[in-house]
């Protein structure tokens, strides 16, 4: 039985989710230990799986509650545009932003780890737990008032959302050799990209 109350285990399972949001983010799943974790909840690491049934289930937990986030962010966004394209604007500039700034976000959508984990968070919505969540990127709802615009180039909205998540891939011009010795900061070429896909993806009227 354990010997937790319902406010101890409330407090250490927020306490794993944190740390293992900060020591996945520092060094990646494969190089965060248990230990590591449990040190920052003040518990043993036998304890740890009273509160998660392994790494793999708080690793899939702190994604996809880095997802969520990730979704609040770009709602927030897309709701201060004044028209559609700048809707579309800062949803690319928001994503393409916390890609660059959160690698359990570049972890999430470049490199598609909820995808890789898919067979455990199966496993884990067969356990009764994520049972709503679904295994790939974030939910975009405003694509599809998007694709309905006559002014909107596109009107197939899982080919909107494909287009967008595949331009998550161009951070990897931050990192690339070619180019290296240009003076041309990536931010200007982010900036550029965004311009030049809403400039394709609007019509004139």
């Amino acid at each position: 039985m354990s010997r937790f109350s319902e406010q101890d285990r409330e407090r250490i399972r927020s306490q794993l989710i944190e740390a293992g949001q900060e020591s996945f983010a520092r060094f990646g799943f494969e190089r965060t230990r248990i230990s590591d974790l449990t040190a920052e909840a003040e518990i043993g690491t036998s304890t740890f799986y009273q509160f998660f049934d392994s790494k793999e289930e708080l690793y899939v937990k702190v994604l996809l509650i880095e997802r969520r986030r990730l979704e609040e962010n770009i709602a927030d966004a897309v709701k201060t545009g004044e028209t559609p394209r700048d809707e579309v604007r800062l949803f690319l500039q928001t994503m393409l932003d916390e890609i660059q700034s959160n690698p359990l976000i570049s972890a999430l959508l470049v490199d598609g780890e909820l995808r890789t984990l898919q067979d455990q968070l199966e496993q884990l919505e067969a356990d009764g737990k994520f049972e709503d969540e679904q295994p790939g990127g974030p939910n975009l709802p405003f694509t599809e008032r998007w694709a309905a615009l006559e002014t909107f180039r596109y009107d197939d909205r899982d080919l909107i959302e494909q287009l967008f998540i595949s331009l998550v891939f161009t951070v990897r011009a931050q990192s690339a050799p070619v180019g290296a010795e240009s003076g041309v900061e990536y931010e200007q070429v982010q900036g550029a990209l965004i311009e030049t896909v809403v400039d394709g993806l609007f019509v004139e009227s």
